[in-house]
């Protein structure tokens, strides 16, 4: 996974030996200057601490409580869904950006062998992404529980599923982000990976609800959001969900599949 470039200079016979971590820099400066990257990280928290506070404030005004198959720290972190956009937006443009204006090809000319350079915009956004959304669970958690503790429906950190809960938010939206960066690595078009990511995570799950019982019972708690979900602590209508790591291992499976893929094209066909 290392070539050896020799740069033009004064000296001439300097050779710079092209490494993963050189790579994971140079993707990190190129993340970080990014225009996008801070707007977006900063409307995925948002929405991940504004909503979450939102519906704990409808929850804790109804007199009839919590909806069917929500709970406390769920319901305080329902934002989670609705930031998944933002940061699935992100992922697809971390990797599509490049492409739409040709920067790809230089990316791959300094690193011939490709894959460190997929590898090295995974672990940037996968690094910066879980940082920032685990601050921003954390505070959906506590203002939601605060909100709730108003009607004595609040709980604390250290009840049962509660820290699991606020780490699988975070988590979660992290492999939601991956399978985004899959998702346009394979695709190489913002438009055509947005929308797939928009369906897979918004649309189908939902359109399953107009099926016949019989036919989703049995499927229905393996699409990749309704997988991951459970982390969450809530079933989200979802009549036989899985267990909660269960679910994760099936969302990053997903994930993984897509990045293999993604690696594969990316090693076979050019920009």
């Amino acid at each position: 996974m290392t070539s050896t470039l020799t740069p033009t200079g004064a000296d001439g016979g300097t050779q710079l030996r092209v490494t993963q971590a050189r790579v994971l820099l140079s993707e990190w400066t190129k993340f970080r200057s990014l225009r996008s990257t801070v707007s977006t990280l900063l409307i995925a928290v948002m929405l991940m601490i504004g909503l979450g506070a939102m519906f704990a404030a409808i929850t804790a005004s109804q007199a009839t409580g919590f909806e069917p198959g929500a709970t406390a720290i769920s319901t305080s972190l329902t934002g989670t869904f609705f930031a998944q956009l933002a940061v699935g937006v992100l992922g697809v443009l971390l990797i599509t950006g490049e492409y739409s204006t040709g920067m790809i090809r230089s990316s791959l000319t300094v690193v011939p062998s490709r894959l460190p350079t997929l590898w090295g915009k995974l672990a940037v956004f996968a690094g910066t992404t879980f940082l920032t959304m685990l601050a921003a669970s954390f505070t959906s958690f506590f203002i939601g529980q605060a909100l709730l503790s108003g009607k004595h429906l609040g709980v604390t950190l250290s009840d049962p599923g509660a820290l699991r809960s606020v780490l699988g938010a975070a988590l979660y939206l992290t492999v939601a982000g991956l399978t985004a960066i899959a998702l346009g690595a394979l695709l190489r078009n913002t438009a055509a990976a947005i929308t797939t990511f928009v369906a897979v995570f918004f649309v189908i799950p939902p359109l399953t609800n107009l099926l016949p019982t019989a036919l989703t019972d049995h499927f229905v708690q393996y699409l990749p959001s309704n997988a991951g979900a459970v982390m969450l602590d809530g079933t989200f209508g979802v009549a036989h969900p899985l267990t909660p790591w269960t679910g994760f291992a099936v969302m990053c499976s997903y994930a993984a599949v897509l990045i293999g893929l993604a690696a594969w094209r990316l090693r076979r066909v050019d920009a």
